[in-house]
């Protein structure tokens, strides 16, 4: 298993947003979120959304850092992906 963690890019909410995901599965991601105290209201059917200053801790626990576009492949390669037009608030 590798846990991924890009750049923090997103801004919202007064703050730098990044995406925390697992290349195998979704067991795996909800396991090191909780053990790295990442809400599990922070899941976004794909990937988790963590904010700037946690990325410190998620490195130390193992989450490998990666930019945004290495992210996104793994992501489709994992067969994890869910596309924007799949997305349930996309209808």
């Amino acid at each position: 298993m590798t846990i991924l963690v890009d750049t923090p890019l997103w801004p919202a909410h007064g703050r730098l947003w990044s995406h925390l995901i697992s290349d195998r599965n979704l067991d795996e991601l909800h396991a090191f979120a909780e053990r790295t105290d990442i809400p599990r209201r922070a899941f976004d059917l794909d990937h988790y959304d963590v904010p700037e200053e946690a990325i410190g801790r998620l490195v130390a626990a193992g989450a490998r850092p990666v930019s945004g576009g290495e992210l996104t492949r793994a992501l489709i390669a994992s067969g994890l992906r869910v596309r924007a037009k799949d997305r349930p608030d996309a209808h």
